[in-house]
């Protein structure tokens, strides 16, 4: 498997790539508020079943983002085929890599695809200056909070109107 940085051509595969993901636990948001603080928690819940959850972002900016020429990376296989991607742009007055985008096929998953993304995403960071990595995800999306924290990413925040679905967004970044 290499990393090399997208090309025109990698775009369809991009495209069509399920980013879909089953899930059984979930970040549940609890918000207390009163005249003088607000307590935010977030506790690990197992859900009754296995379910399946569409990924919040839509495919239709994949393009967008390729043409800015930023941080877009594509992993692919021994024969060629495009089995994940990255796709993150740069905020040099935070010294920040933002990554809105990293999906391996299903078939690729839990094979070390998405760390090799990030691992040629932070060395394209530091060619870059930056120090930090954000990642984004959905309070839903387990699988991607269990990756981040085993990468040694931190949690720093959340947005509950972040995704146009209404999903809640949980932030995690690393220092470079």
């Amino acid at each position: 498997m290499q990393i090399y940085p997208a090309e025109l051509t990698d775009l369809n595969a991009c495209y069509k790539m399920s980013a879909a993901y089953t899930t059984d636990y979930v970040w549940q948001l609890q918000a207390r508020d009163n005249e003088h603080k607000t307590d935010i928690q977030f506790s690990t819940i197992r859900l009754p079943r296995s379910m399946k959850v569409e990924y919040p972002r839509s495919p239709d900016e994949l393009f967008k983002h390729w043409e800015q020429e930023a941080c877009f990376l594509v992993a692919r296989s021994g024969q060629d085929k495009v089995i994940g991607f990255l796709d993150a742009w740069p905020q040099p007055s935070q010294s920040l890599l933002w990554v809105f985008n990293l999906v391996v096929e299903k078939d690729h998953r839990r094979k070390g695809v998405g760390a090799l993304l990030l691992q040629a995403a932070r060395r394209w960071a530091i060619q870059q200056r930056l120090s930090k990595i954000m990642l984004e995800m959905q309070t839903k999306n387990f699988p991607a909070i269990s990756f981040a924290q085993k990468l040694g990413f931190q949690y720093c925040g959340y947005n509950e109107h972040y995704y146009a679905n209404g999903d809640i967004a949980l932030f995690f970044y690393q220092n470079i």
